[in-house]
């Protein structure tokens, strides 16, 4: 498995590599992580590519990704072109005609990508009161509910408590079933 997680500082970018890095862990595989920085302190672009199973170096090649989880919209723009043909695009969008329509949605459709478009900001906003420090665990849901990754909800919701500050346990939880619904 290849993905590919992109949006800006302070998405939770890092800890939603850390998540899928210890289930794959648990699973007994081998496991490379990269991040890559931009002005991550000031919301510049982040990349973290993860690697699981039989894979060599630390960075996803352009074209090779499985899985796209994009946090960020402009992001997930920049960044398609390391899905692999057939591959998933993960992204946080409140309209999710920008992947269907003109040249990206050509793009995807020649590609044969499945998008699942997620407002993760607007769901947010109504069912956890605007909480987006929680963005990340919803996506990392979404990730479950697609079927793209071969990760259960049961593993994700024990990677991600075990992972969690005690303080949002609670919380990411409800994000992680919340993205899972979507």
């Amino acid at each position: 498995m290849q993905i590919v997680i992109v949006g800006v500082g302070g998405q939770g970018i890092l800890f939603s590599s850390k998540v899928l890095g210890e289930i794959a862990l648990r699973r007994g595989e081998k496991v490379i992580g990269s991040e890559v920085h931009g002005m991550s302190q000031r919301g510049g672009s982040v990349i973290s590519h993860f690697k699981s199973g039989d894979h060599f170096g630390p960075l996803v090649q352009s074209g090779d990704a499985d899985v796209l989880l994009a946090f960020d919209t402009d992001e997930a723009i920049g960044n398609v072109s390391f899905l692999r043909s057939g591959g998933t695009l993960i992204v946080n969008c409140d309209d999710p005609a920008r992947f269907e329509t003109g040249t990206m949605g050509e793009y995807l459709r020649d590609k044969d990508i499945k998008v699942l478009s997620v407002d993760g900001y607007g769901i947010l906003r109504e069912k956890m009161g605007g909480r987006f420090l929680f963005l990340n665990v919803m996506i990392l849901g979404a990730l479950v509910a697609s079927d793209s990754s071969g990760i259960s909800m049961e593993d994700m919701a024990s990677a991600v408590m075990d992972l969690s500050p005690e303080r949002f346990r609670d919380d990411n939880i409800k994000a992680l079933k919340l993205g899972f619904k979507r």
